[in-house]
């Protein structure tokens, strides 16, 4: 693959291509603290929290996000994006201070929406990959909107408390049956009306990047054609010898100190650092 190449150099430039990509044309990254957000839960987990005391984070994974793209009216050219999250959070349920905790799954729902520029566009596009009555059928294309594309890290849960139920903010009425079942599926237990008087409230921490981006014909320079150098390898190495070829790892036997760290906050001496 065309190593050690100044690709700056413009006598290496064979040719310019036409090339059909994806073009973002709008971008934003959002660093959102979410408190007081329900934690739903299944039938075997609301008898779990029906005798807890206490209830202490794990961890928390996204399972989907829904994603909507409409014009904005009255502004051309802008985009707004309504974004909603299913979240899974796993908390330790402690019924009393010297007990083991039960591990508690719960599902919590939040929505997000930003308004980005995603140009004008009136062009429908088909492709001859897909295959009428095929089995990879061609989804119809009923508007122009650009197509809307969420990066997001796991969150991180700030804190979690057990609280009335009259007390929680319900984001998805009484009951929850607006939950998909691609969702329900990934839980043991119903979800369905809340019997109980308890419930649960977190605060999450997460980062994302919505980005707006369409399909565009670009013409790039072509320096050459990417024809791989490296052969493939099938031979089965001792594992001793694999074993030798791994560094010592020292860090692990003497922890690095807080001056070589290269955090970008400014700790005290007394704090610890995690920076690996």
């Amino acid at each position: 693959m065309a190593d050690n190449k100044n690709f700056t150099d413009l006598h290496h430039i064979k040719e310019a291509i036409c090339i059909d990509t994806n073009r973002v044309y709008d971008s934003c990254a959002d660093k959102d603290c979410l408190t007081d957000l329900r934690v739903y839960l299944t039938d075997r987990g609301q008898c779990i929290l029906e005798n807890a005391s206490s209830v202490r984070p794990r961890a928390a994974e996204i399972l989907n996000c829904l994603v909507e793209v409409e014009k904005v009216p009255f502004n051309k050219g802008c985009y707004s994006v309504d974004l909603t999250f299913f979240v899974k959070v796993c908390l330790d349920a402690y019924t009393c201070p010297t007990a083991s905790p039960t591990i508690l799954e719960g599902l919590v729902t939040f929505n997000k929406k930003c308004i980005l520029y995603g140009s004008e566009g009136n062009v429908k596009i088909f492709s001859s990959s897909f295959v009428c009555d095929g089995f990879d059928d061609q989804n119809p294309i009923g508007n122009t909107n650009p197509r809307a594309k969420v990066q997001v890290v796991d969150p991180i849960i700030l804190d979690a408390n057990i609280c009335r139920i009259c007390d929680c903010c319900n984001t998805m009425g009484n009951c929850c049956d607006s939950v998909p079942n691609h969702i329900c599926r990934c839980f043991e237990g119903n979800f369905g009306c809340c019997e109980g008087e308890k419930a649960i409230k977190v605060t999450l921490g997460i980062f994302t990047i919505v980005q707006l981006e369409r399909d565009v014909q670009m013409l790039i320079p072509a320096y050459d054609f990417c024809v791989p150098t490296k052969e493939c390898c099938c031979d089965t190495e001792d594992p001793c010898d694999t074993f030798r070829k791994i560094s010592f790892p020292i860090d692990e036997f003497f922890p690095p100190n807080a001056n070589d760290c290269s955090c970008e906050m400014n700790f005290k001496p007394n704090n610890n650092c995690g920076c690996k």
